[in-house]
């Protein structure tokens, strides 16, 4: 044989044995989530895109239901037949339950390779860990404890966004007064809580909330800060309109987007509203942090669990797509798409509104400060059946009558011992 014929053959023999590699290495990555709707759909095939750059192919596993209960009841049959998928969008407290059931991947070296712990705030790094392991990654942040304002209905009214809760309800009084509804409410318990929670925060603290409504402490729970919570969450009531029960949160926040209403107590899933509807922010409607609690942030964080699975391509895949969503490229992308801002601490916020560059210096400075918190009410930090449990009995005190602040708190104090 030619010495050219022998490094032909060699050649191919090579070219050959680096296509099989990238073919062994190319796996297969099925995904669980429930991101179906409009700007959460387009942050799902940004991710889609970045794994398929990396000759990785994407199996989507979309279920609808924005607050993932049909996800999850699919996701366990799949468990159960021993047929998980890599990963499955899954947050707060049940990431733990989930990795109890020895389910879960280890994920720490993709963790240490891309220097996670210096990158996330130590509360939420440790949402995603499992004994000291990461089994889940953060993709964003919500915060949630912000109040939606209509400035052309606080100017008719004379009125000034407030910044405390006495001036909440001094706002409230003029906006009723010039004929606004003062406070836009959608009567489901996620949303009472969602008002409860601002309400903690803004009248007891980053310290009360941790221990009252994370540590579940029952002094906390019967104390006088407590009673002024709850004064304070019923007043609020007042100012709602008769037609708030059972209203879905993105109908309360079109009414503030009309004028009908002055304000909103809502996460920041409420911008996308006011964005879709051509509106501003600073312009057409403000954003501000809830009364009493500027230095102070309530989070809902979206995540991701990555299951055990053995085929080596497929694990290989299932790292990639851990390290490609703390990435900074997709974490532009993605929270661009879906209102809410970069997990990772410093990011390059150039590129989002005033209402996203408020939020992250929020939540940079609360991470350094202690008073970074998880949301009670959108899952981040008791188990599913205590939020359950304490939502139903802030609910029952919201649209009783009768029932006193006093035997609220006795209420409230006891679901927090559900198991």
């Amino acid at each position: 044989m030619s010495k050219k014929m022998f490094a032909l053959r060699a050649g191919a023999v090579m070219v050959a044995a680096m296509v099989s590699t990238m073919a062994a290495q190319a796996g297969e990555v099925e995904v669980l989530h429930y991101w179906t709707s409009g700007g959460e759909a387009k942050a799902a095939k940004a991710l889609q895109a970045t794994l398929q750059a990396k000759g990785h192919s994407w199996k989507d596993f979309a279920v609808a239901g924005g607050g993932g209960d049909s996800a999850t009841t699919v996701l366990k049959s799949r468990v159960v037949s021993g047929n998980a998928p890599a990963a499955a969008q899954i947050k707060g407290p049940s990431i733990q339950e989930w990795a109890q059931e020895g389910v879960l991947a280890d994920i720490s070296d993709v963790a240490a390779a891309n220097n996670w712990d210096k990158l996330l705030p130590p509360v939420v790094a440790n949402v995603m860990k499992y004994k000291g392991k990461y089994v889940a990654v953060p993709v964003n942040v919500h915060r949630v404890n912000w109040l939606w304002a209509n400035p052309e209905a606080f100017k008719k009214a004379g009125a000034k966004v407030p910044t405390n809760w006495d001036e909440f309800f001094a706002a409230a009084d003029k906006l009723k007064a010039a004929g606004i509804i003062p406070v836009a409410h959608g009567g489901q318990n996620w949303q009472d809580f969602t008002t409860f929670e601002s309400v903690a925060l803004g009248v007891g603290g980053a310290d009360f909330y941790k221990k009252a409504l994370v540590q579940l402490d029952q002094g906390s729970l019967k104390s006088d800060t407590m009673k002024k919570v709850l004064t304070t969450f019923k007043r609020i009531k007042g100012y709602t309109d008769k037609n708030a029960p059972g209203r879905d949160w993105n109908l309360a926040t079109a009414m503030v987007i009309r004028g009908e209403a002055g304000m909103q107590l809502m996460g920041d899933w409420a911008k996308g509203e006011f964005i879709a509807a051509g509106k501003k922010p600073g312009t057409d409607f403000v954003c501000a942090a809830a009364p009493g609690t500027a230095k102070s942030f309530t989070f809902n964080i979206d995540s991701f669990a990555l299951f055990k699975i053995k085929n080596e391509a497929n694990v290989k895949a299932q790292k990639d797509l851990a390290a490609a969503i703390l990435a900074p490229e997709f974490q532009e992308v993605f929270n661009l798409n879906k209102g809410s801002i970069p997990v990772r601490l410093g990011a390059d916020m150039s590129k989002f509104d005033d209402c996203a560059k408020l939020s992250s210096k929020d939540f940079v400075d609360t991470a350094k400060s202690g008073s970074l918190v998880p949301s009670v009410a959108h899952g981040m930090a008791v188990s599913s059946a205590a939020e359950g449990a304490i939502k139903d009995a802030v609910s029952n005190f919201w649209n009783s009558d009768k029932q006193t602040v006093e035997d609220a708190m006795a209420k409230i104090a006891s679901a927090a011992k559900t198991k």
